[in-house]
């Protein structure tokens, strides 16, 4: 078995990351809210619309 060294050598995968934020972004919105949220609310959290607007969605 290896075992990765230890020091400065974290990759850091940047899209995983922002999916990381995205999902706890979620969360605390779903867990404020009184009821579900409704596909409109979670897009507005995901801020979808920015994405398209800025063309830089998927």
């Amino acid at each position: 078995m290896r075992v990765a060294p230890v020091g400065g050598t974290a990759v850091q995968d940047h899209v995983a990351l922002a999916e990381i934020e995205l999902c706890g972004e979620l969360i605390i919105a779903a867990s404020a809210a009184a009821e579900r949220l409704s596909l409109e609310s979670i897009d507005e959290v995901l801020r979808v619309a920015e994405e398209r607007r800025s063309g830089t969605g998927r």
